[in-house]
């Protein structure tokens, strides 16, 4: 029973993280409004070494369509404009010499539906996720069946695991139905 509790943790705990991976992965899609995390994955030259963009400057949203990015030293001004303009964001920043400014364009309905593609993609792989999880810690229960557990208290534990299941995909879909509202409200 210790074993069945074991992989029942196990497989709750790699669902959790393929939601909270889904829900990283769909945050970064952007709904036509600025958000300071829209630039988390871009990298920045600096004194010779890669670095992420928020530890080189200030990245904030003065208002709903702008993006403010404020470096820390303004000598690499130039290379977080290139670091932007080369990123596959589709973003247009204005050098002031101070700071760096990017207006977000509102969205057109075509990039609406591409971007419902790429969230609907997002979580699909979330669900396959949460899915391969269900196959691996049903098989490992199956395996103790040989080894001497019961079979009952098995298919008791396969019933969890399939609550699991349902429970972690029910997630992934809100957090979809939440992403979607977002993306559609112009």
């Amino acid at each position: 029973m210790e074993e069945i509790e074991m992989y029942l943790e196990e497989a709750r705990e790699l669902m959790d993280k393929s939601v909270k991976h889904c829900h990283q992965e769909l945050s970064k899609i952007r709904a036509g409004k600025a958000m300071p995390n829209m630039l988390d994955g871009l990298m920045v030259e600096y004194y010779g070494a890669m670095t992420p963009i928020n530890q080189v400057a200030v990245v904030s949203t003065p208002d709903a369509r702008t993006l403010s990015v404020k470096p820390f030293e303004k000598s690499i001004i130039t290379d977080i404009e290139k670091a932007i303009i080369n990123s596959d964001l589709g973003l247009n920043p204005q050098n002031d010499g101070e700071q760096i400014r990017i207006n977000i364009p509102p969205l057109t309905e075509e990039r609406r539906i591409n971007l419902m593609k790429q969230v609907k993609a997002e979580a699909e792989n979330g669900k396959i996720s949460i899915r391969n999880v269900r196959k691996d810690t049903n098989d490992s229960l199956k395996a103790l069946v040989k080894e001497g557990t019961s079979e009952d208290a098995v298919k008791g534990a396969e019933g969890d695991v399939q609550k699991l299941t349902d429970k972690h995909v029910a997630q992934i879909d809100d957090l979809v139905v939440a992403k979607e509202k977002d993306i559609m409200t112009i």
